[in-house]
């Protein structure tokens, strides 16, 4: 797992910038520009399974749906920040991506460290030190399983008809 680390207030701008949002709407047309202002090597170098972690108040800005989208869709795990936007959360949660706030493990990294999230026992260690964060709600993990609410949505619609 490749960690990827920013600062403080990574606003939708910077995660997929605005002068894209009417002519990519599709993951495929997301991904080539996601952080292409704050880190132009991200889209070529993420990979699936890899860790986004961040400061305060990630995600802040426009409510739109893209940066959500692109993020899970290269395959990020979760992003890991101090703290999120409130309307960045609900997105993310939209969109079947996970967001942990653990402003402990965040302070904890240093460029190179080792890190390794454990979703299922709600820790994150750091080089080898090991922090907790409060347990997912069962709803929240089975979205992100299904792909996001729609495909949640839709499974649960299917079952019950």
């Amino acid at each position: 797992m490749h960690t990827w680390h920013y600062g403080n207030d990574i606003n939708t701008d910077m995660l997929f910038p605005g002068k894209y949002t009417y002519t990519c709407s599709t993951a495929e047309e997301i991904k080539p520009h996601l952080l292409e202002d704050l880190d132009p090597t991200f889209a070529a170098g993420v990979r699936e399974g890899d860790l986004i972690l961040a400061g305060s108040n990630f995600g802040c800005g426009s409510s739109r749906e893209q940066p959500a989208l692109g993020l899970r869709s290269v395959g990020i795990v979760a992003v890991v920040a101090k703290s999120f936007a409130r309307i960045f959360y609900r997105a993310a949660i939209n969109q079947g991506l996970l967001l942990i706030e653990c402003p402990e493990a965040v302070d904890a990294y240093k460029d190179g460290s080792k890190v390794e999230l454990d979703i299922a026992g709600s820790r994150i260690m750091v080089d080898g030190k090991v922090f907790g964060f409060p347990t997912l709600p069962a709803e929240i993990l089975a979205i992100r399983d299904a792909g996001g609410l729609l495909e949640y949505t839709r499974a649960k619609l299917k079952k019950g008809a």
